[in-house]
């Protein structure tokens, strides 16, 4: 079996709107922190020159979101009240929904915006398959080149929200894309909203989620290595964080 690796990283080296911290205790620091905590916790005196090198064990310390990096978002990210009853956490979600036969549609012709139902339809036409009940449908926009600037957060395609309910429609419960949102970039939604005036064009991919319970992968890459539209499982399986609206992944195809 191969597996091809689709995660983009942590790193607090690179621009994010919501910056990332990360500082790292060396292993001659974490022998003195460990004793210390010995000391102040349990009242056990330790030298740790008596260690090796006098070293125990690094530990790092990272502050951010759980919408940084390769995430899956859970139904309660999208709202507090849906229509069919109280939305699940990340920690709540089916694990077998995460573990599924993997679809990819490549959507990356066309500009920067929101792509419709129709235009999904002719994706399915062009590979000759549908997606079908549970199957996890990956979105190649392109987006991914831009990983690591700016450009990663404005410039790329989303679904609006018949193409959402398209997907959903057909039993699909966990879409991933390999830009920045579902949803079409943050400014292009609101400029279209002061243009005409309709609602429903503000966040219509995340606002599915209301309506209908589904989880989605954001921040994806690599998906150009899949070695084509269909013949793939793919692993998502999301961080159990208690209460979370969203847990970190390592999702991966498997190729057999």
């Amino acid at each position: 079996m191969r597996i091809i690796d689709l995660s983009s990283p942590i790193d607090a080296r690179v621009w994010e709107p919501n910056p990332v911290t990360h500082t790292v205790m060396s292993p001659a620091e974490g022998a003195v922190h460990m004793a210390e905590a010995m000391r102040n916790n349990w009242d056990v005196d330790f030298d740790p020159a008596e260690l090796p090198e006098g070293e125990l064990l690094s530990l790092d310390t990272l502050t951010l979101t759980t919408h940084t990096g390769t995430h899956v978002d859970a139904p309660s990210h999208y709202g507090s009240r849906p229509s069919y009853g109280t939305p699940r956490h990340i920690d709540e979600m089916d694990l077998d929904w995460f573990v599924r036969p993997g679809v990819l549609l490549d959507i990356s012709d066309g500009p920067v915006g929101a792509v419709g139902a129709d235009r999904l339809r002719e994706e399915f036409a062009r590979i000759g398959h549908t997606p079908r009940a549970l199957e996890i449908v990956l979105l190649y926009t392109g987006a991914d080149r831009f990983w690591g600037t700016p450009k990663y957060f404005t410039d790329f395609r989303g679904l609006d929200g018949e193409a959402t309910d398209l997907l959903l429609d057909l039993g699909v419960r966990v879409i991933g894309t390999d830009a920045f949102s579902l949803d079409a970039p943050f400014a292009v939604m609101i400029r279209e909203y002061q243009r005409t005036g309709d609602k429903r064009v503000l966040w219509p991919a995340h606002f599915a989620g209301r309506r209908r319970e589904y989880c989605q992968i954001e921040r994806l890459t690599n998906l150009e290595a899949l070695p084509g539209s269909t013949g793939f499982t793919v692993s998502c399986l999301p961080v159990k964080i208690a209460g979370a609206g969203a847990g970190w992944t390592r999702a991966v195809a498997m190729v057999a």
